[in-house]
């Protein structure tokens, strides 16, 4: 199956800077209301059979477009939504981003490591990879899924056999930004396309936002 990742529109955490990871969260910015109405034409190639959103509303709000251009309707599922930023929510100070961000670089060799009150590398895996899972259960060929810049980076750079660490830490990904992968839980993924810039085309980036989950990690 074919799968396309595609994070969510801008929202007023990542104007901010700040970790935002409470279920439902904020909607979109203006800005990101323009990205979302940008997915349709850009996906415009793609047969889709189906969509799918997190729990958090700013999935839902980037999807509605692309649901409304083909006739679908969005299926939610839990475990999509961000890494859990526990005790570090709603912070944009660099000692929080670090904790959050270094927290998630040390599951490639320490899988049991905690964000500070929120989840551990397995909790993560289990429920993203998880709903992943499920969603191939039901459709062989090309799915979209909305989900959130932090959960995307780190799930499609364990679970592709072309991809690693230094990757996932290099290339960012921008508010709808979509990461492609072919494959399947049984036989693995490979990342075919990695477009860290949004789908309506560079004129939708937004250059001076802090937006740390989607950022490149020095």
């Amino acid at each position: 199956m074919r799968l396309l990742l595609i994070r969510h529109g801008q929202t007023i955490d990542n104007v901010r800077g700040a970790l935002g990871t409470v279920v439902p969260g904020p909607g979109l910015t203006d800005l990101g209301r323009e990205q979302a109405q940008a997915v349709p034409a850009a996906l415009a190639g793609e047969r889709i059979d189906a969509i799918f959103v997190s729990t958090m509303t700013r999935t839902h709000e980037t999807a509605a477009p692309l649901a409304a251009a083909l006739g679908l309707e969005p299926v939610q599922l839990p475990g999509l939504r961000e890494i859990d930023a526990g005790s570090l929510q709603g912070r944009s100070d660099d000692e929080a981003v670090k904790g959050y961000m270094g927290t998630i670089f040390q599951w490639w060799t320490d899988f049991g490591a905690r964000i500070p009150g929120g989840e551990n590398g397995t909790e993560f895996y289990e429920r993203y990879d998880g709903a992943l899972s499920a969603i191939a259960a039901q459709h062989s060929g090309t799915v979209a899924v909305f989900s959130h810049g932090a959960a995307i980076r780190t799930w499609a750079s364990w679970s592709s056999r072309n991809l690693d660490a230094e990757f996932s830490r290099t290339h960012p990904l921008e508010n709808t930004g979509v990461v492609t992968l072919e494959g399947s839980p049984a036989d693995g993924w490979v990342t075919t396309h990695w477009q860290g810039t949004p789908l309506g085309g560079t004129e939708l980036e937004d250059a001076t936002a802090p937006d740390p989950t989607g950022e490149a990690v020095g």
